[in-house]
């Protein structure tokens, strides 16, 4: 992967995952929700874990854990859900990942930022932008618009587009009360900090 592929912009949003710090271009982030209930989908991948009501949209949310094929994590206070763009055939999908925190917004210059190493990592490269580095700590760059398939992007799309027509069928007073995010100690699932556009 040569440098010059590295994303243009030096703002990313830093989440971790277990031990391991992630980084996603902040212009790819809409917003950072706290952890809240999801419905599962029969019959989806597992890392797929279901669909939230986003005021009043239906949006996927999968486990990257589980499609990085690391071990299943803990849900805690720090838990949330990092609702994103990803591109599929030109078209925009937006869709949440389930991250163990989100750590901050970084500005990394082009000389912190070195091209995904071909060995040395547990993940496939072709998810990986370029390694990034603060101070004494290593920051996987993501390109959310290969950590899934086409086929993949296409079926998340698939299960929001059903779950949504099922949604608009059902009767006002049940969306009203399937609405409700139920966040932790009974908090609404809002924004925990708010758009990053």
């Amino acid at each position: 992967m040569s440098g010059g592929s590295i994303m243009e912009t030096t703002q990313y949003l830093t989440f971790t995952l277990g031990e391991d710090i992630f980084s996603l271009e902040i212009a790819r982030v809409r917003e950072v929700l706290d952890y809240t209930n999801i419905t599962r989908v029969p019959r989806t991948p597992s890392y797929v874990l279901g669909v939230i009501n986003l005021r009043g949209g239906v949006v996927p949310v999968v486990d990257l854990r589980t499609r990085f094929g690391m071990c299943v994590g803990v849900v805690t206070v720090n838990t949330c859900i990092i609702i994103v763009e990803a591109m599929v055939d030109g078209e925009t999908i937006i869709l949440g990942l389930l991250a163990d925190s989100v750590q901050e917004v970084l500005d990394l210059d082009g000389e912190s930022i070195k091209p995904a190493p071909r060995i040395g990592t547990t993940l496939d490269t072709g998810f990986i932008k370029g390694m990034g580095r603060q101070n004494d700590r290593f920051i996987i760059i993501l390109d959310i618009d290969r950590v899934f398939s086409s086929d993949e992007l296409g079926m998340v799309q698939g299960i929001r587009d059903i779950t949504e027509t099922a949604w608009s069928a059902q009767p006002e007073v049940m969306k009203l009360d399937m609405g409700k995010h139920a966040g932790l100690n009974g908090q609404n699932g809002d924004s925990r900090d708010g758009g990053f556009n």
